[in-house]
């Protein structure tokens, strides 16, 4: 019952008049409930089996049964199936063609999904597959893919019958029943979806809100078992309660529903859960997310997202959704929570676009990327007080400072923006802010002239500041402050206090330090490096502990590992 209900939106509600009204009856009204069913009529039947009387008894009884709930004005018909001229059927069956006519399509701007509920094969046909068209519309000579299989197959419609007809589509709402090609009988189960290939993606664990009927009996416990039925899919999961402890009869709760098998939902889809025992059914809920993660389910940031994803469900907009995106959503995953296409997504005026890899883009709220902008300002900022002797760090060591999870494009499109307006300003690989430059006095770039040479030919083993100032009879104060104003402008590379390496040389030790991780699976030691440059032990350790420090390395376990995310060699 629960598989043939869902996706309808009118109930008709059978009633033996012999029997009355019976616990399937009062099961059959609450499946109705929780899956939103909220029009339908009620048909009597059997009438020619009892007296009058019963039949007013059975009318008291379905006003009780009926009272306070979404069906408690529908229209009650009395029948005798046996007499061809019954008035009873003939009103019904007015009623129902009349309500047919009236009601309004379904949209069917939505992305193709059709739950299985029958699976057949007809001599020269092929595949046979029928179901409910939840969303969307399919024509003949698509590809489509079955989901929720591993990998996805492909299958392409052949031929349509909708409502028992053959016709060059199907759409929301209706049944249908699709001809496959590409695909054997056996491939398929009850419970599987046809559906876009941009739906095809599937979870073993789905967020949801579930409310527990009143006479569901016990509480539930955090990681109960139930039956669950999702469309025509069936499935034992196990509970994690998000929002407290128990879920008490007449309760609603925000649960994760841990399956064996990976589910196919989308956000607003609507469940049954019976007992572990599969005897009763106890409540029912809509799903909130399909791709519940493994931790961290009930962490303030998690729950936030999921009253976001509530409020999409109920007003249809994206605004609270993308503002819990700090760092974007990518295009596909939100067709995939909206189930719609990517043209239909009705994203706020200020949201920013940047392109990802292949056909995909990453969509980010106005306010998140002035929040990423004020972070990374006042991240440089930061680090020139911090460091006023650096010309400031490059951008992979920048973006671990300001958004370590951000993906790489929309890192790019963030300095490139902040480039672009003057905002910050690139000196060779380092980025800084305007504010932060370096200008030299006449007398300045005189020395400088004096010093450069005598520090690149200095190669792996420059003079100190001392020796440098010594040299040249002048003060060190001013050798190192003015050595100091030629590494922010990225000529010289300051390896520890008082000992500057020129940037060709820098350039050639990284490129050999590269080289050399390029042979121990991206690692570097200390001795190794030591031995292929002919610097002492202790001198190759400051020089892979520079390389830490800028981002061009990182150290793990006694080993300098070559950061894969760092442009940091080739802005040099």
């Amino acid at each position: 019952m629960t598989a043939g209900a869902s996706g309808i939106d009118y109930a008709l509600l059978v009633i033996a008049a012999d029997d009355g009204v019976m616990p399937q009856t009062h099961e059959h009204l609450a499946i109705l409930q929780l899956l939103g069913v909220e029009r339908g009529a009620i048909a009597v039947t059997k009438i020619d089996r009892v007296e009058p009387q019963r039949v007013h008894d059975v009318h008291r009884e379905i006003a009780a049964l009926l009272f306070g709930g979404a069906l408690q004005d529908a229209p009650v018909f009395d029948t005798n199936a046996t007499r061809a001229d019954d008035p009873g059927v003939a009103a019904l069956n007015t009623h129902l063609r009349a309500v047919a006519a009236q009601w309004p399509m379904r949209p069917d701007d939505g992305l193709f999904r059709l739950a299985i509920d029958r699976v057949f094969t007809l001599a020269g046909q092929g595949t046979i597959v029928t179901g409910t068209v939840v969303a969307g519309c399919v024509l003949v000579g698509e590809t489509l893919l079955l989901a929720p299989k591993p990998k996805g197959q492909a299958v392409r419609v052949r031929s349509i019958h909708a409502q028992n007809r053959a016709a060059p589509s199907g759409r929301a709402g209706e049944r249908c029943a699709l001809n496959l090609a590409g695909i054997e009988k056996d491939a398929i189960d009850r419970g599987d979806w046809i559906v876009d290939p941009r739906l095809a993606r599937a979870s073993r664990r789905v967020d949801a809100s579930l409310t527990l009927l009143v006479d569901a009996g016990v509480p539930l416990h955090h990681w109960a078992p139930l039956h669950v039925h999702l469309a025509t899919q069936h499935q034992v999961a196990h509970l994690a309660l998000l929002d407290g402890d128990t879920l008490a009869p007449g309760q609603t709760g925000r649960v994760q529903m841990v399956f064996d098998r990976p589910m196919c939902a989308l956000p607003g889809d609507r469940f049954i859960v019976r007992n572990a025992q599969a005897n009763r059914t106890i409540g029912g809920g809509h799903v909130l997310d399909p791709f519940g993660p493994a931790r961290k389910r009930r962490a303030a940031q998690r729950l936030g997202w999921l009253d976001a994803m509530q409020t999409m469900l109920d007003t249809g907009a994206l605004d609270a959704l993308l503002a819990q995106a700090p760092n974007g959503l990518a295009r596909s995953l939100l067709e995939q929570l909206t189930g719609k296409a990517a043209a239909a997504l009705p994203l706020p005026a200020d949201t920013r676009v940047v392109a990802l890899s292949g056909d995909d883009a990453l969509l980010v709220a106005g306010s998140a990327w002035s929040t990423l902008t004020a972070r990374l300002l006042e991240t440089l900022a930061q680090f020139h007080a911090r460091t006023p002797d650096e010309q400031g760090p490059d951008s992979s060591r920048l973006r671990r400072m300001v958004a370590p999870l951000a993906e790489d494009a929309l890192w790019r499109a963030l300095i490139d923006e902040g480039l672009l307006c003057g905002a910050i300003v690139r000196s060779g690989p380092w980025l800084h802010l305007p504010s932060h430059a370096v200008t030299l006095d006449e007398a300045e770039r005189l020395l400088a002239g004096v010093l450069l040479p005598a520090v690149k030919n200095g190669r792996f083993d420059p003079p100190w500041v001392r020796d440098l100032a010594k040299a040249r009879g002048v003060p060190e104060d001013h050798v190192r402050q003015l050595m100091r104003k030629l590494a922010r402008q990225g000529e010289v590379f300051q390896v520890v206090r008082d000992l500057f390496y020129h940037r060709e040389a820098i350039r050639e030790l990284a490129s050999i330090a590269a080289l050399e991780a390029s042979k121990h699976d991206g690692t570097l030691a200390a001795a190794p490096f030591r031995d292929v440059t002919a610097l002492g032990r202790k001198r190759a350790i400051q020089v892979l502990e520079f390389f830490d420090r800028v981002g061009y390395t990182r150290f793990h376990r006694e080993l300098h590992v070559l950061r894969t995310d760092s442009r940091w060699l080739d802005l040099l």
